[in-house]
């Protein structure tokens, strides 16, 4: 007569019985094909790497990137009329002694210049230079017999907003302020300062100006670290043109615990179709030894995937799998060792065989 099984051995049966299935389906083999590592190969030995870096093309603009925009020559078109916030240089002769008229004058809210005491102020928004130095005159002249008066336009004041930072907008385009907007996407710097300077020409006198990127922000890498078990993390990094295998894995501080070496660069194709290029990386080698014939150089898009180690992450699955199994055995021992305190001689005496103190 076969003995009967308890619930505790039922359930180290079960327990086993999962250890044995995950084990035996779990494989500790990259799932690529042959084929596929045979042509990864094949492209790789075609693939810049650590010194025998290829030059990117042209830096093409796309959002969310920051331009730089300086005014190299940028003077409004004839006859400028005067706004808000520009400064005339103003310098008068004939006045009092006391209160000379010299030096720089903001044109303020309103659109009026402050001569000083006892001069008063004079509105000139909306004049030209020369309407703006006769308004000035005339003005003088209330007090003075004869002043002469020498006005010029020193600064203006929309033109700050051309210079500057400048962020790309989702639309591609800059924003100029008072000038409007320039739609620059996909273009080189020589080609967004062509086209900035042209549409500046519809209010400018033939205006001069520089382009550049002051922050990389739409070309990226990505590496991804597999987290044995516990779920991918994904780092995201600007891409600057000359970052490596190496460089990339400084970023996030080299392997972790739970990190295999089993590593390789995931390049997308050009387009939908097809195209994409898997490049096994040979850590050891890179690190160990300074070979850089799997340090390859890193483009735009690419992802470093870094693989999990099997053992951990099969530790951790067994660990998801068996701990509800755990909890109901810490039940089932906790249950059978209170009844087994509260039955027998424990009822009758308090555990004392002969049922006294």
């Amino acid at each position: 007569m076969l003995a009967k099984q308890s619930p505790l051995s039922r359930w180290h049966a079960i327990a086993l019985g999962i250890v044995a299935t995950l084990t035996a389906g779990c494989q500790l083999t990259r799932p690529h094909h042959s084929a596929t590592d045979q042509l990864g190969a094949a492209i790789a030995a075609e693939t810049p790497r650590e010194l025998q870096k290829s030059f990117i093309p042209p830096y093409r603009i796309e959002p969310p990137d920051i331009l730089v925009i300086e005014a190299v020559n940028i003077a409004p078109r004839a006859p400028y009329r005067l706004k808000t916030s520009d400064v005339l240089v103003i310098q008068a002769s004939g006045t009092f002694q006391d209160a000379p008229i010299q030096g720089p004058h903001p044109i303020q809210i309103g659109g009026m210049v402050d001569l000083g005491m006892p001069y008063g102020t004079v509105i000139v928004a909306g004049l030209t230079i020369d309407e703006a130095r006769h308004a000035v005159t005339v003005k003088l002249r209330e007090q003075l017999r004869e002043p002469q008066v020498n006005l010029s336009l020193a600064h203006v004041g929309s033109l700050q907003q051309i210079q500057g930072e400048h962020l790309v907008k989702p639309d591609g385009t800059v924003r100029l302020g008072a000038y409007g907007s320039v739609l620059i996407v996909g273009m080189t710097l020589d080609e967004a300062e062509a086209a900035i300077e042209m549409h500046l020409s519809q209010f400018l006198d033939h205006p001069d100006i520089a382009v550049d990127v002051y922050a990389f922000n739409s070309k990226t890498y990505y590496v991804i670290l597999q987290g044995g078990g516990h779920g991918d993390q994904l780092y995201r990094f600007p891409y600057t043109g000359n970052e490596t295998v190496l460089d990339a894995l400084s970023q996030i501080g080299g392997l972790s615990h739970v990190s295999s070496k089993r590593i390789w660069v995931a390049r997308p194709g050009p387009n939908w179709a097809g195209g994409d290029k898997v490049l096994p990386v040979d850590y050891d080698s890179i690190a160990r030894y300074g070979d850089i014939g799997t340090n390859y150089q890193l483009f735009p898009g690419d992802r470093l995937y870094i693989e999990e180690d099997k053992y951990v992450a099969l530790d951790t699955h067994l660990g998801k799998v068996l701990a509800p199994f755990e909890r109901v055995m810490g039940f089932t021992l906790l249950g059978v060792e209170t009844a087994t305190r509260l039955s027998g001689n424990v009822l009758q005496g308090g555990g004392n065989p002969r049922g006294r103190f």
